[in-house]
């Protein structure tokens, strides 16, 4: 028989007995399922995996705000030192390309058949898969 440990004293009678067994079984249990939670390898990696992935988030969401706190702060300084000539020039500029774009936008509209402006995503797809057999056709024969 194994001797009762030194801390515990010996049960007096069958009940206290039973309540030492079912203590040291609660006891032994909780001892084995803190075992099998350090071995299970994949559990800890994923953990770890999603610690250093909240990490990554919070540093890149810091480092995005920093940088667009710099952008707009360079934005600013060039704004302030760049000369008027140059800033009317670059408005005009903008002013001509937006209504260049709305030019061809309406002439687009204008020009182009009812037919062919309904069915332009296709018509370009239809294009393209076109192009890429004829490619594709060139390079078989060579």
């Amino acid at each position: 028989m194994t001797q009762p440990p030194h801390d515990e004293p010996t049960a007096s009678s069958p009940d206290e007995l039973r309540e030492q067994v079912e203590r040291t079984r609660h006891e032994l249990g909780d001892t084995v399922e803190a075992l099998a939670d350090k071995t299970d390898v994949k559990a800890r990696a994923q953990e770890k995996t999603a610690h250093a992935r909240e990490q990554a988030s919070a540093k890149a969401a810091e480092l995005t705000g920093q940088a667009k706190d710099k952008a707009a702060e360079a934005a600013h300084l060039v704004q302030e030192k760049l000369p008027e000539p140059v800033k009317a020039t670059a408005v005009a500029a903008a002013a001509q390309a937006k209504a260049a774009a709305g030019q061809a936008q309406q002439i687009w509209h204008d020009r182009a058949p009812e037919s062919v402006r309904d069915k332009r995503a296709p018509l370009i797809a239809a294009g393209a898969a076109l192009a890429l057999a004829c490619l594709l056709l060139r390079r078989k024969k060579k």
